[in-house]
């Protein structure tokens, strides 16, 4: 489905060769699993099981991990009616609505299309945002929607588990045999355990980079859709300033989910590290909020 959501071709462009990578980088580890000899069917069927259940039922294991439930417009009159405007801004269906009862400031969106889609915000968010800064969180979530990132997301995860899953494999079946027909060498366990750690560090931080460049399409998508990116960078601000605020055995909780959250939930002591994750820096996405700023001839 189209959505009037901007497009932003250096962003979409570093995200196909991030995803090209991922592919070949998985072509590369089923290439050497055969080459060892490994019977890698059982490994793949399990990790594909896995990839499809994650896939249709992203919605909802999302809403529960995170406590959510879906509200009416009755309900949450307000919410509804940002939703409303934005998705008639956007052309694109409206998604199910939901709020989490949790006091860490953040919103997602789950589903793997537009049809199966809900936007969810917690009642942190709700009590801190003005209405135009909730409308920018909202649009950008509206744009994970319509980009059809929780699908790109998962798919570009499964070399990861693929590589978690022949890790095990290796660890705890009989794969200690050595090659060579057993005169020296390494035993073709240690071997898989290696190239699958290998893979596994590498497609995570492939990820990684794929869910940055994702929110900063985001960033830049919602805020052009509103024409407000100042009411965006706002809402930045302010939720991660409020992070500081928050107690940190609720961030621990919530941590998990950062992917999927607008702005990341980080705990007393947590580096950057943690930040370069899931998320652009702050400074990184003030920065463009401020470029756009600049075009639309807005302070």
């Amino acid at each position: 489905m189209r959505s009037r959501f901007a497009s932003d071709r250096g962003l979409t462009s570093r995200m196909v060769v991030t995803m090209f990578l991922l592919g070949l980088l998985y072509v590369v580890f089923v290439g050497v699993l055969i080459s060892l000899g490994v019977r890698a069917l059982t490994v793949l069927v399990v990790a594909g099981g896995l990839l499809l259940v994650q896939y249709f039922l992203s919605d909802r294991i999302a809403l529960f991990a995170m406590g959510g439930r879906e509200v009416s417009p009755q309900e949450a009159p307000e919410l509804h009616g940002l939703i409303d405007r934005l998705c008639a801004l956007a052309d694109m269906p409206k998604p199910r609505v939901a709020i989490a009862d949790s006091d860490v400031p953040n919103a997602f969106a789950t589903g793997r299309n537009q049809k199966k889609a809900v936007v969810c915000v917690t009642t942190g968010i709700l009590r801190r945002l003005e209405p135009h800064e909730l409308e920018g969180v909202l649009a950008h979530e509206l744009s994970h929607v319509a980009h059809r990132d929780v699908a790109v997301m998962t798919i570009a995860s499964f070399l990861g588990i693929v590589a978690g899953l022949m890790t095990r494999f290796a660890l705890y079946t009989g794969l200690g045999g050595r090659r060579n027909n057993g005169q020296g060498g390494l035993p073709i366990g240690v071997i898989i355990l290696l190239v699958s750690v290998l893979v596994y560090a590498v497609s995570f931080l492939l990820t990684r980079a794929l869910s940055r460049y994702r929110e900063l399409a985001a960033d830049r998508a919602g805020a052009l859709l509103t024409q407000r990116p100042s009411a965006l960078a706002s809402a930045l601000t302010k939720v991660t300033g409020d992070m500081a605020r928050i107690p940190t055995r609720d961030l621990r909780e919530a941590e998990p989910f950062n992917a999927f959250f607008f702005a990341p939930a980080l705990a007393k002591g947590t580096t950057l590290a943690t930040l370069f994750a899931t998320h652009p820096p702050l400074e990184r996405r003030l920065e463009q909020l401020a470029n756009i700023s600049k075009q639309l001839g807005r302070g």
